[in-house]
């Protein structure tokens, strides 16, 4: 069970991003080559301003008071973009999916680079030991869980582009669905102490929606004029990748108790602050 359980988070986000590379436009080229400035300045916003943001909040003195799990699980879901459930929430909110899937490819390729600067970064100015995360072994976890599907998911839409076309809802559908067991399996087996988790950790929810708020506006002003733009730029800053966050948690801290789970309540926040804002676009895009 332990093995099958150290095994889900890998394979959950193996299939996400093979699902991802699989049914991605097939004018993403074209979309990158029009829309290059946009991209820059979304993935500038993603995977640099949403964690420096990250890492100022953790320099007040209120940061202090956040338990170690809060601080870390805080931490990891701010410096891990490309999240998988953005493409679907943008359809729905009057954003643009084929520019959500081009952004969250463009995050995961930066995200190479951008998560072993800044995971040095916040474990440098926090002065954090024993948590043992090495820039060049996170670079291989990201080629090998993101990277690597995404581009066989690629390589396999643009050799059979009928047959890929045919299969993206299956592949979809099964990546959603090990993404909630995933979810459950993780709930179940740290349930029993949300209640008491978010109990103690009062403060911790208030950063984090803080953090999804000021992830969503780094996005909506980065985006520009346009309606769409701006809709899904705001939600592929503040939506965070927790299927990579519950990787390098499961990896390099291991011996934090309530880790998983404080990247859950993270995502569990985030989902809450997303409801008025997604109601308020499709309300806009109605109009």
């Amino acid at each position: 069970m332990a093995q099958a359980a150290a095994l889900l988070v890998p394979a959950t986000l193996f299939a996400i991003m093979f699902a991802l590379g699989l049914g991605l436009p097939v004018g993403i080229r074209e979309l990158i080559r029009r829309r290059r400035a946009l991209l820059l300045r979304v993935l500038l916003g993603s995977c640099v301003l949403v964690p420096l943001v990250a890492v100022l909040l953790l320099q007040l003195p209120l940061s202090e008071l956040l338990s170690q799990p809060a601080r870390f699980g805080f931490a990891l879901m701010a410096v891990c973009p490309s999240a998988p459930l953005t493409l679907r929430k943008a359809d729905k909110a009057g954003g643009s999916s084929a520019l959500a899937a081009t952004l969250q490819v463009s995050a995961a390729l930066a995200a190479i680079v951008s998560i072993p600067l800044m995971a040095y970064l916040l474990t440098t100015l926090h002065g954090v030991e024993g948590w043992d995360i090495q820039p060049r072994q996170v670079a291989l976890q990201i080629g090998l869980a993101q990277i690597l599907p995404l581009s066989l998911g690629m390589l396999v839409r643009r050799r059979w582009p009928v047959w890929a076309a045919s299969q993206t809802g299956f592949f979809d559908r099964l990546a959603n669905v090990l993404l909630l067991i995933l979810v459950v399996a993780v709930l179940l087996k740290t349930g029993h102490l949300l209640i008491p988790f978010v109990s103690r950790n009062v403060l911790a929810l208030a950063f984090m929606a803080v953090m999804v708020l000021a992830s969503m506006a780094i996005g909506f002003l980065l985006a520009g004029a346009d309606r769409e733009d701006q809709t899904t730029a705001a939600l592929v800053t503040s939506m965070r990748n927790p299927g990579l966050a519950l990787l390098f948690a499961a990896i390099h801290g291991p011996s934090i108790e309530g880790l998983k789970l404080a990247i859950l309540v993270y995502l569990l926040v985030t989902v809450v602050v997303h409801i008025p804002f997604l109601r308020w676009r499709r309300q806009f895009a109605a109009a």
